[in-house]
């Protein structure tokens, strides 16, 4: 499953390598040109029947994880953060180190050694290393330096009927849908962009936009669902299993009235079910795509997701499929004339 392949991958933002290269092998027979930009961008053509709009769609390969920054004469690994992380999902944590995927365990002090004001405060990045298993700084010289990335060592699965668990959901499902999509014979010609570096800051999709110039781009990505206990259910921002997500406003980017009606519109008619994402203050490639050149009308199309940039996400399948649903009849209406954005 292609799904599968993607979340085990290793992509912490700035090494994208090994997803861009399923992506190359899953795709290449598939499209009419396959390139790499000079930042990792993974770019993509598919003829269609029609060519309509210059149509962009968007999804980022990078995730969340950790480098390396010292190794002390233990052999322990000194590391810090790369994107947003929650120190407190981090200590225990089985991890995948460097290239060759050296296996650690994220480690700190032992509870029984700590004094009684520090076992009340969660431990910083700053309090923990990885473990490898050396004995000395040189034995773990050997293996991993400083510059390795880390990612989280996390086998995905099916949990219960419909759910499916796995690490760099975000947005490893957005890739999957749009390279799904791309297998297909489609109804419109698209320009499909597999950024990178967007959890450190955009970067990637403003490259990609530049590149490619669209007339409309929509970009598939993951959103924080908050449908959990102790958490009001005025308070929550989106639902697993209640449909995609759509985006009106976010930390980076205010979506274009028409593009948003016209997703509303067409999920409203084909009767499939959609939330408003609210209440999350994070941003999207949108928000770097819409300001590139003289700006470009975007939208955002999500899966709702729980226990983001973590080790373990969970996400619902039928929310995968209804967006996969979604954007096949976008694609299908904008070869129609459906949409003017004059």
């Amino acid at each position: 499953m292609l799904l599968e392949k993607l979340s085990r991958a290793s992509g912490v933002s700035g090494c994208e390598g090994e997803v861009r290269q399923i992506l190359t092998e899953e795709l290449a027979p598939r499209v009419d040109s396959l390139e790499t930009d000079m930042l990792g961008n993974l770019m993509a053509f598919k003829k269609g029947a029609v060519d309509g709009p210059r149509l962009m769609l968007a999804a980022h390969m990078d995730e969340v994880g950790l480098i390396v920054v010292d190794i002390d004469g233990s052999g322990l690994i000194k590391f810090k953060k790369v994107g947003g992380i929650d120190d407190r999902v981090l200590l225990s944590k089985p991890v995948l180190v460097g290239p060759d995927k050296v296996c650690g365990v994220i480690g700190a002090k032992a509870i029984h050694l700590q004094k009684p004001e520090e076992r009340g405060k969660t431990l910083t990045v700053d309090q923990l290393y990885i473990d490898i298993g050396a004995g000395s700084e040189e034995e773990a010289k050997k293996l991993v330096k400083p510059g390795d990335y880390i990612a989280f060592a996390t086998a995905p699965r099916p949990v219960g009927e419909e759910v499916y668990m796995g690490k760099a959901l975000d947005d490893r499902v957005g890739c999957y849908l749009l390279a799904e999509l791309l297998k297909e014979d489609l109804p419109l010609s698209v320009w499909a962009a597999f950024t990178v570096q967007e959890e450190v800051g955009l970067r990637g999709a403003g490259v990609a936009a530049y590149r490619i110039k669209p007339d409309l781009a929509l970009v598939l990505e993951v959103t924080a669902a908050a449908d959990v206990a102790d958490n009001p259910e005025h308070l929550q921002s989106t639902v697993l299993g209640k449909g995609p997500v759509l985006t009106f406003m976010d930390r980076t980017f205010i979506t274009n009235q028409k593009v948003l009606d016209f997703i509303l519109g067409t999920a409203k008619e084909a009767g499939i079910p959609c939330q408003l994402r609210r209440f999350t203050s994070a941003g999207t490639d949108a928000g770097r795509i819409s300001i590139t050149g003289s700006g470009i009308p975007a939208g955002v199309i999500s899966i709702p997701c729980r226990y983001l940039h973590g080790p373990r996400s969970l996400l619902n399948l039928k929310d995968v499929e209804r967006a996969g649903k979604l954007l096949r009849l976008l694609l299908k209406s904008l070869a129609k004339g459906g949409l003017e954005l004059c």
